[in-house]
Parts: C-alpha cells; structure tokens; sequence
C-alpha cells in the first residue's frame, strides 16, 4: 500500500492483529501554506507498537500531537478505543505522552515526578498521597530503577532520566502511550539498550502505542508495524519485515537502508541495467530505476557470471565486509562475510564479477 489513504488492515497475508484502538480517517492539518497532513487514514490494532518513521516534515510528529489532543484538525477524525475523541482536550483522551528531552520537573523527586500525573487528577479520580506513592515506587521498581526514588533528574542518566520519563507516562494507566523521539537525546549505545528494554516493556504491559522516529534501526528493531511518512502522507505500513522486504515505492526503498539505485531499460518482463539482462516483473516497458540492496550483491571471482567491476573500496564492520566497486562510472555498495572476503582475497583494485539476487524495478 502507498496511498495516504492506508490501513493497517491491508497488513501481510498470515499477519492478523486484532480490532483497532485507533481510527483516524482523512486527517488533514495545514500551517499557513504548508500541507502538514494530506487526508491521512490509519488503523491502530489494539496492543500494537507503531512507529511512524519518515525525515523531518514528512509529519510524523504532527500526527502524534493531533492524536495526544495537542493539536487539531483542519479535517478529519480520531476516533481512541470506539469514541470519537476529535474534539476531546489531552487529558480526557487516556493517553501517556514521554517527550524526547524527558521533560521532568528538575526541582521534583523522582518519585514526585512519577506521581505527578496522578497529583493533578481531578478530586475525584485523585488516589491519596500514600497510594500515589504506592504507584510511584511500583512504577520504579517495574523500569529498573528501584532505590532512586529520593534522587533528583540532574542526578541521573540520560538513560534513567528516560526511564523516569516512561514510569511517569504509566502513572495514570493510559489506555495510549505515545513516545516522540524517545530516545533521540541519547548515545548510540544507551539508545540501543533502551530500545530492547522498551519493546519488552511493551510485551510485558500489552499497551498500544505510537513512537515517531527518524532511525529506521530504531523503527525496525521495535515497532510492530511501521508507517513510513512523506510529504504528509503515509507512503506505506506494514510489520518491519514486509516494508523492508517488499517496498512500495523508491522513496521507501531509499529511506530504508542502504539501496543501490541503477538506471535501465524494461522491455516487458525483462529489463536491461549494466549489460545485465534481468526478469522484470511486473512487466514494464521504457526507463526504469532498479533498486537492489548490498546484501543482494553477490561479489563473485573474476572467472565466475556477471558484471565485471573494480573493487575500490573495503571497510571491515566486524564481521560485515562492505564493499564499494565500480562499473566503468558507476559505483555498486555490496555487503559480505569476512570468510567471503578472504576467500576471495578482495584488495584495492581487484577485478571482480558482480551478480544481482534480487531486483525491484520502477518506472522513471
């Protein structure tokens, strides 16, 4: 799917969610000129993790402020386990917002920032001081952090201080959690930690939420199903694999990983790219871009079937090589094992054959 006007509904055949707790249908929101969302129309099933992914101004964060009740529609509706909640003010809507610089009150306890949520209550849905306390040190000891209560944020962690952030969101037991660029003010190893922490956080609570992120890492690694936003409109959604397996358009095949992008010719169900000739399916005729990932680049012995190239560059990740080589003025990213490099004995300037596993085919 790549229209605006998507579902996660259409999700891949055998992947089944269950009734969504979040409706949205045509939602469009404009600042002046600019077009921020473009009738957007989106299924959230209930207890799944969705990452809306895309570069900046593709209005991913627009979209998570309209549902948290930050913002309002020039059209369209929200709709939050079976209610119209359009109109609805923030605290009426049963949601959880974590910001990405944590926005903890610095001159609050940790425990009182947890608690905080539940001071503010109205009186009558306001639990006593000992069982916000209760909740609070529950809430500690459920994100790691036990025995921190009395500490204050400027004597914590980037990666506590999210934490905090979190247990705060909990407090009040939203039905919503949503996350904008949780982890964006965090180091790289930090971030990876916390990702795995948050997705079974997830698994253990059962919540439904929406996170938005610009690290396609970050999206794959945690997300149930990823939205992939541009121009305010969803260009495609589905789980992790299938976006990445099977993307819609270039934009999501360039947005998602590394791709190498070629120019050729399609002759019906075969297309010609660098004196390859490929089966085109589905049959197209005239320029088309091929698109095919380093991990589908096969790097053969000079001897074997395929392009000749030149190797120009190597950079040894561990146990990743990735591979830069060239065909006449073209340059082609392949990704192998350090096993396949040594047995091939790659070096600057090595002649090499290259051979394409899989290729998706566009028209220009």
């Amino acid at each position: 799917m790549n229209s605006a006007d998507s579902t996660v509904t259409d999700t891949p055949t055998g992947t089944h969610f269950g009734d969504p707790m979040i409706a949205i249908r045509g939602l469009t929101r404009c600042f002046g000129t600019m077009l921020a969302l473009d009738h957007v129309s989106l299924d959230v099933p209930r207890g799944v993790m969705l990452g809306l992914l895309g570069p900046s101004g593709s209005g991913k964060t627009t979209l998570l402020r309209l549902l948290a009740g930050l913002d309002r529609p020039d059209s369209g509706t929200i709709h939050l386990n079976g209610q119209d909640a359009t109109a609805l003010p923030p605290r009426q809507r049963g949601i959880g917002f974590v910001f990405q610089n944590y926005a903890l009150f610095r001159h609050m306890t940790v425990t009182d920032n947890i608690a905080f949520g539940l001071r503010v209550l109205p009186w009558r849905q306001r639990p006593s001081r000992a069982a916000r306390l209760a909740r609070a040190e529950e809430l500690l000891e459920f994100v790691q952090l036990s025995g921190l209560g009395q500490r204050y944020p400027t004597q914590l962690s980037g990666g506590q201080c999210q934490r905090v952030a979190l247990a705060r969101a909990l407090a009040t037991r939203p039905n919503l959690m949503l996350l904008d660029e949780p982890f964006g003010a965090l180091d790289a190893r930090v971030r990876q930690d916390l990702r795995r922490w948050l997705r079974s956080l997830h698994e253990a609570m059962g919540l439904t939420a929406v996170f938005v992120t610009h690290d396609q890492d970050e999206a794959l690694e945690v997300a149930d199903l990823v939205a992939v936003m541009n121009q305010g409109r969803i260009e495609q959604i589905g789980t992790p694999q299938d976006i990445y397996d099977n993307p819609a358009s270039p934009f999501v095949y360039q947005f998602l990983g590394q791709v190498n992008a070629l120019r050729g010719q399609a002759h019906g169900p075969q297309a010609g790219i660098l004196g390859l000739t490929l089966p085109c399916d589905p049959p197209q005729h005239g320029p088309v871009t091929a698109f095919v990932r380093p991990h589908d680049v096969e790097v053969r012995p000079i001897t074997g079937e395929g392009i000749v190239a030149t190797v120009r560059h190597l950079v040894v990740l561990g146990p990743q090589v990735r591979v830069t080589a060239m065909v006449g003025s073209t340059a082609l990213e392949a990704s192998m094992t350090r096993a396949a490099l040594e047995k091939l004995r790659l070096d600057i300037g090595t002649s090499v054959r290259l051979w394409f596993h899989k290729v998706r085919f566009f028209p220009v």
